[in-house]
């Protein structure tokens, strides 16, 4: 086959074209540290690549949603805590007043007005909030759940957030669940209205007759009624049911607490895949830079080869022998 100077050209310039080519892209991986900069260079690491980065979206969004989960937890539990202390010290007073002997008027009086200071105390606490969201109002969290008369105007919403992939959690107790010793009782209980009657005495319902529910509010009025009244009976009727709220308020915090745990066991598992994936997505983008810089030099051995090859191959034309 006879090899003309046209062939001879193009076979040079492809060669060559070829050299520049690989060298640029050694260049690109050289200035950037990646072995991936476009999709087609490895096509299977590229979609890898782009899956890790769309689980590294999704990680970072649960843990967001588990630090929102923990403030509302930590902030209802510490709420939750204070009105315990409330509680204890309801009955501390209820424990020291229950005997006519032991108490007289002016001091019942004052005591009276203690108890007035927690109730106040209790409903502040009961509607707290995080921002401006309560936190004990369920899916009502724009208004306070709970009045000056301890009624609950919220609802039994749980608010639920996906901490890790398929896996939701409560961040939130409604007040009525929290604050009534036996709320699925207390429920079954209605006024023509529709509003729960929250009562604090007495059987929840015809059926059930022995259960009662205990409402916190209700049962810290009934103690100052029974203060100011002088009802030594009814003072120590307090006292069961101030043990009662306090071991419903004491289960709750406990089922809080596991919560918080869930928290930060599934924000923990979250950051131990990211750091996995971090190093898997490393492994498959970023470029082996001696390698890159040893292939780069020795491409340019083959470039400026190709070059003096190319000068020898082309035999000169008519023009360089009229110079």
């Amino acid at each position: 086959m006879r090899v003309t100077e046209n062939m001879n050209f193009e076979s040079s310039r492809n060669t060559i074209g070829r050299s520049r080519e690989r060298m640029n892209r050694l260049q690109e991986q050289a200035a950037s540290t990646k072995r991936l900069t476009t999709p087609s260079d490895d096509p299977v690491a590229a979609g890898k690549v782009l899956g890790i980065r769309t689980d590294k979206v999704n990680n970072d969004q649960f843990v967001m949603n588990s630090k929102i989960a923990e403030t509302f937890l930590a902030h209802s539990e510490q709420a939750l805590g204070e009105i315990s202390d409330l509680i204890i010290r309801a009955k501390e007073l209820a424990i020291g007043q229950s005997s006519g002997a032991s108490a007289n008027p002016q001091s019942r009086l004052a005591v009276a007005e203690e108890v007035g200071q927690l109730y106040s105390q209790a409903v502040a606490a009961a509607n707290r909030r995080v921002g401006d969201r309560y936190l004990f109002g369920g899916y009502k969290t724009t208004n306070p759940p709970f009045d000056q008369e301890g009624r609950y105007r919220g609802d039994d919403g749980q608010m639920m957030l996906e901490i890790t992939k398929d896996v939701f959690l409560g961040m939130n107790i409604p007040g009525f669940e929290a604050f009534n010793t036996r709320p699925e009782s207390a429920r079954r209980l209605e006024n023509p209205g529709g509003e729960a009657i929250r009562t604090g005495r007495g059987p929840a319902s015809a059926e059930e007759g022995s259960g009662q529910n205990v409402n916190l509010f209700h049962e810290l009025q009934n103690l100052r009624i029974a203060l100011l009244s002088g009802d030594d009976e009814g003072i120590r009727e307090t006292l069961d049911r101030f043990d009662d709220l306090h071991g419903k308020l004491t289960s709750v915090r406990a089922m809080l607490g596991s919560r918080l745990q869930g928290v930060t066991n599934a924000t923990q598992s979250v950051e131990r895949q990211n750091i996995t994936n971090a190093g898997l997505g490393s492994a498959l983008e970023d470029a082996d830079m001696a390698q890159v810089m040893s292939q780069l030099a020795q491409e340019e051995t083959v470039f400026r080869g190709a070059l003096a090859s190319s000068q020898k191959l082309i035999q000169p034309t008519l023009l360089d022998f009229l110079k």
